[in-house]
């Protein structure tokens, strides 16, 4: 039986490791070949480890048992020469473009907005807005040219939704993001090329699961625990949970990025365990 992609192809940012390498699996699993970077080198002001060579190494090699296609390239969202080199070069071997999913991105601790230190805004803004946008600018040409549409999912967050204390440099970026999806999704429509955005709660991946995010949400305990992190995460959802798993924000990119999904566009979709009405 056929996949629910079957045939297309997606380009994937920040698919090292985290929600990108799970949509790259899932993507996979359901006929996709795969465009895939990242970074693979540390940011200054991020204060976890971020992914490696060997991360992205492990990606193509998950990816490719499923029998799928994929080029992966180490490559900056914040230069958008190399991401166009790197998005151009692997539709030159795969043959086409329908699937793109802009899901780069950092997190930092930045502390109240008057005291934020300038190069941590200006890094998140960078690679969280300017980078999703640097994203699309370079995939939305070959998106054109295959003549059947297509899908745009741009990762967002639950802080795209709503405000945050001490995240204001995160929260514009993922607000920032709303505002390019709604308005790419009306650029697009013409060509239908649909554009939506994702908005997690806490995902279990390596940049919620770390030290430094713990101290952000349990400021006063000076050595945090994902045991002390637990139920403070859990009580920021509506459904008793603490965080939800890469694989359900891929589930839903794939609903998005499939056929089923054909005639949605200019949504947010919240996959939070309903932390953004409560």
């Amino acid at each position: 039986m056929p996949g629910r992609v079957e045939g297309k192809v997606a380009f994937i940012t920040g698919a090292a490791r985290g929600q990108g390498r799970s949509h790259a699996i899932r993507l996979a699993q359901e006929g996709a070949d795969i465009i895939a970077i990242d970074l693979c080198k540390q940011v200054d002001t991020v204060p976890y480890p971020m992914a490696t060579p060997d991360d992205l190494a492990q990606t193509v090699k998950e990816v490719e048992a499923f029998d799928r296609r994929i080029i992966a390239t180490e490559a900056d969202v914040r230069d958008f020469a190399a991401l166009k080199a790197a998005v151009d070069e692997g539709v030159a071997q795969l043959g086409r473009l329908d699937i793109v999913s802009a899901n780069a991105g950092i997190s930092s601790i930045g502390g109240p907005s008057e005291e934020m230190p300038e190069q941590q805004w200006r890094d998140m803004i960078d690679i969280n807005l300017t980078g999703v946008w640097h994203t699309v600018k370079a995939a939305i040409p070959h998106l054109k040219a295959g003549g059947r549409g297509g899908s745009i999912i741009l990762t967002s967050s639950a802080a795209g939704l709503m405000a945050y204390p001490n995240v204001s440099h995160y929260v514009s970026a993922k607000h920032g993001v709303v505002g390019l999806m709604r308005t790419l999704a009306l650029e697009l429509a013409p060509d239908m090329i649909r554009v939506n955005s994702l908005h997690p709660t806490q995902v279990n991946t390596p940049m919620i699961m770390n030290e430094p995010t713990f101290k952000l949400f349990a400021p006063d305990n000076p050595n945090p625990t994902i045991e002390d992190f637990t139920p403070i995460s859990q009580s920021m959802n509506a459904l008793p949970i603490p965080w939800v798993d890469p694989v359900d924000i891929s589930n839903a990119l794939l609903f998005l990025a499939s056929d089923e999904g054909r005639y949605i566009t200019g949504v947010t979709l919240p996959i939070d365990a309903g932390a953004v009405i409560k």
